[in-house]
């Protein structure tokens, strides 16, 4: 691993270099948190379903739960859509992936269109597809879209897209390029097309709490998943399969989970923070060298802070939400909005069931909703392209981590220079050397046991 130690000297080190983005350089980028772009209602159109037009080719690469689902749901989003490729590099994940298909779908992946290894991406690209679902670990995304932004395909990419500072550079080029093409591409941070969500920000933007001052965001849950070391996988096959819990493949939880309630606050305030001050620790996590919490104070130019928390640790209070504080009201970003008194001013108005009392949730689900508003653009050549604003919201995540593994303040313009990169540099279903080497984060300095008190 080219950067596994993270002591506040190597950081530094690091990050006097700029990793390479092709012909962009890291200003013309993000260059500072106080640069971000006001809010802007640019949202495209709430279907129920995509409106019929040509045929569209669906490939998959990464046939895992999150695959699978995305290939689901990308089926549901409107008529005239196949699946037709499908790559991974393990057999089994896409032979589970192209079961559910068909069983929930009918439809059958044609076996000439089934790639495995770690090229499997180049050959799903080149076998004629139109629009292609990234969901391999995010260690590989920024590689995957830069192919597939090469190869001309509108892209659907889950969270995060990067691990690294290197990486989000990478992805946000490609953005670039992705614009000057007219792809259309759509993250999966499903709350920005989450019906509720939605409303609540058009309010908020049209200026229904004042200015925001001050925000929250947590992600606490318990244990996500994860899997124990087998005597007939590699290495690299174990740790792909426990992939969740190494640093190099997921960016920790904060960077490939909490990344949804982070984006909601660049979303909702149209603001990113300039710098990161935080804290975290490894209480319960039995595989992998990541923390299992996290909680950072973002702080803004304009002296706005945001608190992120979040946890993955059973048996403790669970949270998965977002707040802001406008000088005029307040809100949870998701369906209420309150004035300064605390009054109610707006509760989303979701549908009724039979006994006429409200759903819990949205009528479509944002996981089939982000489908349709991609297939949407796609056929009306609506611009959309999320990937920015998400490369955004995970060097966000990115400088938390950082932060609370160093126990340092770290700044926005440090990570935008950082040439922090995670991983391998060649990729080999074998034994690489990382699982013995790695080790957990310690912030700060060890005590000295020479010193007593007198």
């Amino acid at each position: 691993m080219s950067e596994q130690n993270f002591s506040r000297r190597r950081f530094l080190a690091n990050a006097a270099a700029v990793g390479a983005v092709g012909v962009i350089g890291a200003n013309a980028l993000v260059s500072c948190g106080e640069k971000k772009k006001a809010v802007e209602l640019n949202l495209p159109p709430l279907f129920d379903q995509a409106p019929d037009g040509k045929p569209l080719k669906l490939g998959v690469i990464g046939c895992g739960g999150r695959g699978s689902g995305a290939a689901l749901n990308h089926l549901e989003a409107g008529p005239n859509i196949t699946v037709h490729a499908l790559g991974d590099v393990f057999q089994d994940k896409i032979d589970d992936c192209r079961n559910k298909i068909k069983n929930q779908t009918g439809q059958e992946v044609p076996e000439e269109n089934i790639f495995v290894g770690f090229d499997a991406y180049e050959k799903v690209l080149d076998s004629g597809i139109d629009v292609v679902v990234l969901a391999s670990p995010p260690h590989f995304r920024p590689k995957h879209f830069e192919a597939a932004v090469q190869a001309r395909k509108h892209v659907f990419m889950e969270k995060p897209v990067a691990v690294d500072p290197v990486g989000i550079r990478q992805v946000m080029a490609s953005a670039k390029k992705a614009d000057s093409l007219g792809l259309k591409i759509v993250a999966g941070t499903q709350r920005r097309h989450q019906r509720d969500y939605i409303e609540v920000y058009k309010q908020i933007a049209q200026g229904s709490i004042g200015d925001i001052v001050s925000a929250n965001c947590y992600w606490n849950m318990g244990k996500l998943w994860h899997r124990n070391p087998n005597a007939e996988w590699s290495e690299m096959e174990y740790m792909l399969r426990d992939w969740v819990n190494w640093i190099w493949l997921s960016g920790d939880h904060i960077v490939e989970q909490h990344v949804h309630n982070i984006d909601v606050v660049n979303w909702f305030t149209g603001k990113l923070p300039t710098k990161a001050v935080g804290f975290g620790s490894r209480l319960r996590r039995v595989t992998g060298d990541q923390f299992d919490n996290f909680s950072i104070d973002f702080m803004y130019d304009d002296k706005m802070h945001t608190h992120s928390m979040c946890r993955q640790i059973n048996g403790c209070a669970n949270n998965v939400s977002e707040f802001v504080m406008g000088t005029k009201g307040s809100s949870n970003c998701k369906n209420t909005i309150w004035d300064a008194a605390g009054a109610e001013l707006y509760k989303y108005p979701y549908p009724l069931d039979e006994n006429g009392e409200p759903e819990r949730n949205v009528k479509i689900s944002p996981y089939v909703q982000e489908h349709i508003d991609l297939v949407t653009c796609i056929r009306q050549n609506i611009p959309i392209n999320e990937a920015e604003a998400i490369a955004e919201s995970n060097m966000c995540a990115i400088m938390g981590r950082v932060s609370a593994y160093t126990g340092k303040e770290v700044s926005w313009d440090e990570m935008m220079n950082s040439d922090m990169k995670l991983g391998p540099d060649t990729y080999v279903m074998g034994d690489i050397g990382f699982v013995d080497k790695a080790t957990v984060p310690i912030a700060g300095e060890a005590a000295d046991a020479g010193k007593t008190r007198g």
